[in-house]
């Protein structure tokens, strides 16, 4: 994509929203179809679909205040606790359930991409038993509000903005460094205020799961 930036080069021509969507639908489904081909229970499925569902209920009235996104939080959450799968697909189907509210879109696949990579970075977060690394958590919750807001402006850039050159692309993610600051800035406050709770309830229920899936493996066993 870097290579649009060039006029003279034969990339500069191409339908750089149409390939980039594209591009991103393919990872996406490969992503998916890893998710489906890993064998995972129904009590895992419920689990994803139930904090996707609630990333989506909390996205929907907060699309009013820019930037604000308590969404990010409850992915990231997600994904530390049960892991960086789990974090991507809460991510990625979150965005994608929002959106039937707040309207779909060539963007929808660049949002599930986005919050999904939050999620999975959450999950490579060093574990500690029992111990909720608020410190950790709420720094790297704020480098991924940018994180995210970087990455939509690429889809911005190269799907509303005319020509695509490095001083449109500068001024594209100079108009959009407020609302970035404001995103990181209240995910940390949603890491800070809501963390340790939310983590000390996942946990608990992640406990169950583990113990419900060895007694069920035991009475396969049997």
């Amino acid at each position: 994509m870097v290579l649009s930036l060039l006029p003279d080069n034969p990339l500069y021509s191409l339908n750089w929203p149409l390939l980039s969507v594209t591009i991103l639908c393919l990872g996406l489904l490969a992503s998916f179809r890893r998710f489906e081909k890993k064998g995972i229970s129904s009590k895992e499925i419920a689990l994803i679909a139930t904090l996707a569902t609630l990333a989506a209920i909390v996205r929907v009235p907060f699309a009013v205040i820019a930037g604000i996104q308590p969404a990010t939080f409850v992915v990231m959450i997600s994904g530390y606790v049960f892991g960086s799968q789990t974090g991507f697909m809460v991510g990625a189907v979150g965005a994608l359930v929002s959106n039937f509210f707040l309207g779909q879109g060539p963007w929808t696949p660049w949002q599930m991409f986005s919050w999904g990579l939050c999620g999975l970075l959450a999950g490579l977060l060093p574990a500690r038993p029992n111990q909720f690394p608020l410190l950790l958590f709420a720094a790297l919750s704020g480098f991924c509000g940018y994180l995210f807001g970087w990455l939509m402006n690429i889809w911005h850039w190269v799907g509303f903005v005319y020509p695509l050159n490095l001083q449109t692309f500068l001024a594209t993610y100079l108009a959009s460094l407020v609302f970035d600051t404001l995103h990181a800035l209240g995910n940390v406050a949603f890491a800070v205020l809501l963390g340790p709770s939310f983590y000390h309830i996942l946990l608990r229920y992640r406990k169950k799961l583990e113990v419900t899936s060895v007694i069920e493996q035991c009475n396969d066993a049997l």
